[in-house]
Protein backbone atom coordinates (compact mmCIF):
# COMPACT_ATOMS: atom_id res chain seq x y z
CA UNK A 1 0.00 0.00 0.00
CA UNK A 2 1.16 3.36 -0.67
CA UNK A 3 0.32 6.54 0.95
CA UNK A 4 -1.85 7.51 -1.94
CA UNK A 5 -3.51 4.57 -1.10
CA UNK A 6 -3.97 5.69 2.75
CA UNK A 7 -7.64 6.02 4.21
CA UNK A 8 -8.98 9.99 4.61
CA UNK A 9 -12.21 10.68 5.79
CA UNK A 10 -14.84 13.92 5.41
CA UNK A 11 -13.55 17.12 4.07
CA UNK A 12 -10.10 15.76 3.65
CA UNK A 13 -11.51 13.19 1.63
CA UNK A 14 -12.56 15.75 -1.61
CA UNK A 15 -8.79 17.25 -2.38
CA UNK A 16 -7.63 16.19 -5.33
CA UNK A 17 -10.29 15.31 -8.20
CA UNK A 18 -10.63 18.89 -9.70
CA UNK A 19 -12.37 19.52 -12.65
CA UNK A 20 -10.30 20.42 -15.86
CA UNK A 21 -12.47 23.42 -18.41
CA UNK A 22 -11.20 24.05 -21.65
CA UNK A 23 -10.56 27.79 -22.47
CA UNK A 24 -12.29 28.46 -25.06
CA UNK A 25 -12.37 32.78 -25.33
CA UNK A 26 -9.03 33.87 -23.88
CA UNK A 27 -8.10 33.37 -27.91
CA UNK A 28 -10.85 32.38 -29.86
CA UNK A 29 -9.41 32.15 -33.26
CA UNK A 30 -6.32 29.88 -31.32
CA UNK A 31 -5.46 27.03 -33.51
CA UNK A 32 -4.48 25.10 -30.44
CA UNK A 33 -6.47 23.52 -27.74
CA UNK A 34 -6.30 25.16 -24.35
CA UNK A 35 -7.54 23.26 -20.92
CA UNK A 36 -7.24 24.71 -16.86
CA UNK A 37 -6.95 22.51 -14.19
CA UNK A 38 -8.93 24.21 -11.34
CA UNK A 39 -6.83 23.59 -8.28
CA UNK A 40 -9.03 26.00 -6.45
CA UNK A 41 -11.88 23.83 -6.16
CA UNK A 42 -10.11 22.05 -3.83
CA UNK A 43 -11.73 22.76 -0.15
CA UNK A 44 -8.92 24.85 1.29
CA UNK A 45 -8.29 26.55 -2.04
CA UNK A 46 -5.16 25.32 -3.55
CA UNK A 47 -3.50 23.19 -4.51
CA UNK A 48 -1.30 23.21 -1.88
CA UNK A 49 -4.01 21.45 -0.31
CA UNK A 50 -2.59 18.03 -2.12
CA UNK A 51 0.84 18.87 -0.56
CA UNK A 52 -0.49 19.35 2.98
CA UNK A 53 -2.64 16.09 3.47
CA UNK A 54 0.62 13.86 1.77
CA UNK A 55 3.00 15.11 3.62
CA UNK A 56 0.92 14.54 6.80
CA UNK A 57 -1.23 11.77 6.29
CA UNK A 58 1.06 8.92 7.07
CA UNK A 59 2.20 10.71 10.28
CA UNK A 60 -1.49 11.22 11.59
CA UNK A 61 -2.60 7.78 10.48
CA UNK A 62 0.71 5.56 11.87
CA UNK A 63 0.42 7.94 15.09
CA UNK A 64 3.53 9.79 14.86
CA UNK A 65 1.20 13.48 14.94
CA UNK A 66 -1.07 12.79 18.03
CA UNK A 67 -3.41 15.10 19.01
CA UNK A 68 -3.13 17.31 21.93
CA UNK A 69 0.17 16.26 22.14
CA UNK A 70 2.00 17.38 18.73
CA UNK A 71 2.81 20.39 16.62
CA UNK A 72 3.20 20.96 13.75
CA UNK A 73 5.69 24.36 12.34
CA UNK A 74 5.80 25.28 8.93
CA UNK A 75 6.93 28.43 7.13
CA UNK A 76 4.50 29.38 4.29
CA UNK A 77 3.68 32.87 2.27
CA UNK A 78 0.01 31.41 2.48
CA UNK A 79 -1.73 28.35 0.59
CA UNK A 80 0.39 25.94 1.94
CA UNK A 81 -0.33 27.12 5.49
CA UNK A 82 -4.06 26.87 4.84
CA UNK A 83 -4.02 23.67 3.89
CA UNK A 84 -1.54 22.35 6.41
CA UNK A 85 -4.05 24.49 9.32
CA UNK A 86 -7.42 22.33 7.44
CA UNK A 87 -5.40 18.95 7.79
CA UNK A 88 -4.63 19.51 11.29
CA UNK A 89 -7.56 21.83 12.63
CA UNK A 90 -9.59 18.30 11.31
CA UNK A 91 -7.56 16.11 12.81
CA UNK A 92 -7.02 18.06 15.90
CA UNK A 93 -3.30 18.92 16.12
CA UNK A 94 -1.84 22.01 17.15
CA UNK A 95 -0.41 24.07 14.12
CA UNK A 96 2.18 27.09 14.18
CA UNK A 97 2.61 29.19 10.60
CA UNK A 98 5.81 31.43 9.78
CA UNK A 99 4.60 33.98 7.55
CA UNK A 100 5.85 37.52 6.30
CA UNK A 101 5.00 40.83 5.86
CA UNK A 102 4.25 40.09 2.50
CA UNK A 103 1.50 37.53 3.71
CA UNK A 104 -2.19 38.93 2.79
CA UNK A 105 -4.13 40.03 5.80
CA UNK A 106 -6.97 37.10 4.18
CA UNK A 107 -4.53 34.07 4.08
CA UNK A 108 -3.94 34.75 7.77
CA UNK A 109 -7.13 35.05 8.98
CA UNK A 110 -8.61 31.92 7.53
CA UNK A 111 -5.58 30.00 9.02
CA UNK A 112 -6.40 31.06 12.32
CA UNK A 113 -9.95 30.41 11.41
CA UNK A 114 -8.90 26.78 11.27
CA UNK A 115 -7.59 27.24 14.80
CA UNK A 116 -3.84 27.88 13.34
CA UNK A 117 -1.18 30.12 15.18
CA UNK A 118 0.82 32.60 13.02
CA UNK A 119 3.89 34.11 14.03
CA UNK A 120 5.21 36.74 12.14
CA UNK A 121 8.80 37.99 11.22
CA UNK A 122 9.70 41.23 10.44
CA UNK A 123 13.17 40.78 9.97
CA UNK A 124 14.85 40.44 6.55
CA UNK A 125 17.99 38.00 5.77
CA UNK A 126 21.27 40.51 6.06
CA UNK A 127 22.70 38.35 3.31
CA UNK A 128 19.90 38.10 0.94
CA UNK A 129 17.79 40.82 1.93
CA UNK A 130 14.91 38.64 1.82
CA UNK A 131 12.23 37.31 4.61
CA UNK A 132 12.19 33.25 3.60
CA UNK A 133 15.46 32.51 5.34
CA UNK A 134 14.43 34.09 8.71
CA UNK A 135 11.48 32.29 7.94
CA UNK A 136 13.09 29.07 7.76
CA UNK A 137 15.34 29.58 10.54
CA UNK A 138 12.28 30.25 12.82
CA UNK A 139 10.75 27.15 12.18
CA UNK A 140 13.97 25.50 12.87
CA UNK A 141 14.14 27.44 16.24
CA UNK A 142 10.76 26.63 17.02
CA UNK A 143 11.03 22.59 16.54
CA UNK A 144 14.16 22.54 18.42
CA UNK A 145 12.77 24.06 21.53
CA UNK A 146 9.24 22.51 21.73
CA UNK A 147 8.62 18.76 22.44
CA UNK A 148 6.68 16.65 19.80
CA UNK A 149 6.79 19.30 17.22
CA UNK A 150 7.38 18.04 13.66
CA UNK A 151 8.51 20.42 10.37
CA UNK A 152 6.79 19.27 7.16
CA UNK A 153 9.52 21.51 5.24
CA UNK A 154 7.74 21.41 1.90
CA UNK A 155 11.18 23.13 0.43
CA UNK A 156 12.68 19.57 0.68
CA UNK A 157 10.02 17.13 1.44
CA UNK A 158 9.88 14.51 -1.08
CA UNK A 159 6.27 13.87 -0.35
CA UNK A 160 5.50 17.38 -1.79
CA UNK A 161 6.50 16.51 -5.61
CA UNK A 162 4.45 12.86 -5.27
CA UNK A 163 1.30 14.98 -4.14
CA UNK A 164 1.61 16.05 -7.79
CA UNK A 165 1.62 12.50 -9.33
CA UNK A 166 -2.27 12.52 -8.69
CA UNK A 167 -2.44 16.15 -10.55
CA UNK A 168 -0.72 15.31 -13.50
CA UNK A 169 -2.52 11.78 -14.03
CA UNK A 170 -5.97 13.72 -13.83
CA UNK A 171 -5.06 15.96 -16.54
CA UNK A 172 -3.88 13.27 -18.55
CA UNK A 173 -6.78 10.89 -18.04
CA UNK A 174 -9.29 14.00 -19.00
CA UNK A 175 -7.83 15.02 -22.16
CA UNK A 176 -7.35 12.53 -25.25
CA UNK A 177 -3.74 13.55 -25.88
CA UNK A 178 -1.33 16.26 -24.21
CA UNK A 179 1.42 18.28 -25.95
CA UNK A 180 2.31 20.99 -23.26
CA UNK A 181 1.71 21.38 -19.40
CA UNK A 182 2.49 24.51 -18.26
CA UNK A 183 3.15 24.74 -14.18
CA UNK A 184 3.83 27.99 -11.73
CA UNK A 185 6.91 27.72 -9.66
CA UNK A 186 7.28 28.20 -5.73
CA UNK A 187 8.42 24.70 -3.59
CA UNK A 188 9.06 23.21 -7.03
CA UNK A 189 6.79 20.50 -5.76
CA UNK A 190 4.35 20.62 -8.04
CA UNK A 191 6.74 20.95 -11.24
CA UNK A 192 8.68 18.23 -10.17
CA UNK A 193 6.01 15.68 -8.99
CA UNK A 194 4.60 16.63 -12.87
CA UNK A 195 7.69 16.22 -14.64
CA UNK A 196 8.48 12.85 -12.89
CA UNK A 197 5.56 11.17 -13.71
CA UNK A 198 5.97 12.59 -17.11
CA UNK A 199 9.50 11.13 -17.83
CA UNK A 200 8.84 7.99 -15.91
CA UNK A 201 5.89 6.72 -18.27
CA UNK A 202 7.82 7.98 -21.16
CA UNK A 203 4.73 10.36 -22.31
CA UNK A 204 6.10 13.09 -25.14
CA UNK A 205 4.88 16.06 -23.15
CA UNK A 206 6.52 19.51 -23.30
CA UNK A 207 6.74 20.84 -19.72
CA UNK A 208 6.75 24.53 -19.27
CA UNK A 209 7.87 25.91 -16.02
CA UNK A 210 6.57 29.71 -14.59
CA UNK A 211 8.43 30.88 -12.64
CA UNK A 212 8.56 35.24 -11.60
CA UNK A 213 10.69 37.33 -12.97
CA UNK A 214 11.63 38.63 -9.63
CA UNK A 215 12.36 34.98 -8.49
CA UNK A 216 15.54 33.41 -8.01
CA UNK A 217 14.35 29.48 -9.12
CA UNK A 218 15.65 29.55 -12.41
CA UNK A 219 18.34 32.83 -12.10
CA UNK A 220 19.12 36.00 -10.38
CA UNK A 221 15.96 37.59 -9.47
CA UNK A 222 15.30 40.78 -11.93
CA UNK A 223 13.22 43.17 -9.68
CA UNK A 224 11.28 42.27 -6.73
CA UNK A 225 8.18 40.95 -6.28
CA UNK A 226 5.02 42.58 -5.35
CA UNK A 227 3.12 39.03 -5.58
CA UNK A 228 3.49 36.29 -3.41
CA UNK A 229 3.08 32.92 -3.78
CA UNK A 230 4.72 32.76 -6.69
CA UNK A 231 8.37 31.88 -7.42
CA UNK A 232 10.84 32.06 -4.54
CA UNK A 233 13.66 34.28 -2.96
CA UNK A 234 15.81 31.00 -2.88
CA UNK A 235 16.22 28.37 -5.16
CA UNK A 236 14.27 25.28 -2.83
CA UNK A 237 15.81 22.31 -2.37
CA UNK A 238 13.65 20.16 -4.67
CA UNK A 239 14.75 21.81 -7.60
CA UNK A 240 16.50 19.68 -9.58
CA UNK A 241 18.18 20.58 -12.94
CA UNK A 242 15.97 19.86 -16.04
CA UNK A 243 13.10 19.11 -14.79
CA UNK A 244 11.21 21.66 -17.28
CA UNK A 245 11.90 21.90 -21.26
CA UNK A 246 11.19 25.39 -21.19
CA UNK A 247 11.23 27.91 -18.69
CA UNK A 248 9.12 31.15 -18.93
CA UNK A 249 9.51 34.22 -16.62
CA UNK A 250 6.88 36.67 -16.20
CA UNK A 251 6.75 39.98 -14.87
CA UNK A 252 4.23 41.36 -12.13
CA UNK A 253 2.34 43.40 -15.01
CA UNK A 254 2.15 40.17 -17.26
CA UNK A 255 0.66 38.25 -14.14
CA UNK A 256 -1.84 40.80 -13.45
CA UNK A 257 -2.76 41.10 -17.06
CA UNK A 258 -2.95 37.36 -17.24
CA UNK A 259 -5.74 37.58 -14.24
CA UNK A 260 -7.67 40.36 -15.33
CA UNK A 261 -7.53 38.65 -18.73
CA UNK A 262 -9.14 35.68 -17.19
CA UNK A 263 -11.55 37.56 -15.45
CA UNK A 264 -12.76 39.43 -18.55
CA UNK A 265 -12.78 36.12 -20.91
CA UNK A 266 -13.51 33.12 -19.16
CA UNK A 267 -15.05 34.39 -15.96
CA UNK A 268 -12.35 32.70 -14.02
CA UNK A 269 -10.87 34.59 -11.06
CA UNK A 270 -7.85 32.98 -9.95
CA UNK A 271 -4.30 33.64 -8.02
CA UNK A 272 -1.16 35.76 -9.30
CA UNK A 273 0.41 32.37 -10.31
CA UNK A 274 -2.42 31.29 -12.42
CA UNK A 275 -2.05 34.84 -14.34
CA UNK A 276 1.54 34.55 -14.62
CA UNK A 277 0.78 30.81 -16.24
CA UNK A 278 -1.41 32.37 -18.70
CA UNK A 279 1.17 35.47 -19.53
CA UNK A 280 3.99 32.51 -20.36
CA UNK A 281 0.83 30.86 -22.99
CA UNK A 282 0.30 33.87 -24.37
CA UNK A 283 4.70 34.49 -24.76
CA UNK A 284 4.35 30.99 -26.29
CA UNK A 285 1.34 31.05 -29.05
CA UNK A 286 3.63 31.65 -32.24
CA UNK A 287 5.56 28.41 -31.43
CA UNK A 288 3.02 25.97 -30.72
CA UNK A 289 1.72 23.88 -33.57
CA UNK A 290 -1.64 24.17 -35.09
CA UNK A 291 -3.86 21.09 -33.46
CA UNK A 292 -1.43 20.63 -30.11
CA UNK A 293 -3.25 20.45 -26.77
CA UNK A 294 -2.09 22.24 -23.68
CA UNK A 295 -3.06 22.00 -20.30
CA UNK A 296 -1.93 24.78 -17.67
CA UNK A 297 -2.40 24.11 -13.72
CA UNK A 298 -3.82 27.13 -11.96
CA UNK A 299 -2.94 26.50 -8.53
CA UNK A 300 -5.49 28.85 -6.31
CA UNK A 301 -8.56 31.07 -6.24
CA UNK A 302 -8.30 34.95 -6.82
CA UNK A 303 -10.42 36.12 -3.91
CA UNK A 304 -7.64 36.29 -1.45
CA UNK A 305 -5.75 38.82 -4.61
CA UNK A 306 -8.88 41.17 -4.40
CA UNK A 307 -6.87 44.64 -3.20
CA UNK A 308 -4.70 43.61 -5.12
CA UNK A 309 -4.39 42.24 -8.74
CA UNK A 310 -8.23 42.68 -8.63
CA UNK A 311 -8.41 46.31 -7.13
CA UNK A 312 -8.26 48.79 -9.96
CA UNK A 313 -6.39 51.24 -7.40
CA UNK A 314 -3.73 49.28 -6.35
CA UNK A 315 -2.98 48.16 -10.09
CA UNK A 316 -2.92 51.85 -11.32
CA UNK A 317 -0.95 52.78 -8.11
CA UNK A 318 2.30 49.91 -9.45
CA UNK A 319 1.41 49.95 -13.24
CA UNK A 320 -0.74 52.99 -14.87
CA UNK A 321 -3.52 52.39 -16.77
CA UNK A 322 -2.73 49.44 -18.43
CA UNK A 323 -7.28 48.55 -18.12
CA UNK A 324 -6.88 48.31 -22.12
CA UNK A 325 -4.68 45.49 -21.93
CA UNK A 326 -7.23 42.86 -20.74
CA UNK A 327 -10.77 44.47 -21.80
CA UNK A 328 -12.42 42.69 -24.96
CA UNK A 329 -13.40 44.83 -27.54
CA UNK A 330 -17.13 45.37 -27.06
CA UNK A 331 -16.21 45.95 -23.45
CA UNK A 332 -14.10 49.07 -25.37
CA UNK A 333 -16.83 49.94 -27.12
CA UNK A 334 -19.54 50.13 -24.28
CA UNK A 335 -17.11 52.53 -22.37
CA UNK A 336 -17.03 54.94 -25.26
Amino acid sequence: MTIEDLPVSGVLATIGATPIVELARLDPHSPFKTFAKLESHNPGGSIKDRSALEMLRDRILDGRLVPGRSVVVESSSGNLGIGLAQVCGYHGIRFICVVDPRTNRQNIAIMRAFGAEVEVVTDVDPATGEYLPVRKRRVRELVATMDHAYSPNQYANPLNPRAHRTTVREIIDALPRLDYLFCATSSCGTLRGCAEYIRAHHLPVTIVAVDALGSAIFGPPVGGRLIPGHGASVRPELYRDGLADIVIRIDDLGTVVGCRRLASHEAIIAGGSSGAVVAALDSMRDHIPPGATCALVFPDRGERYLDTIYDDDWVTTHFGDVTHLWRKPEMEAASC
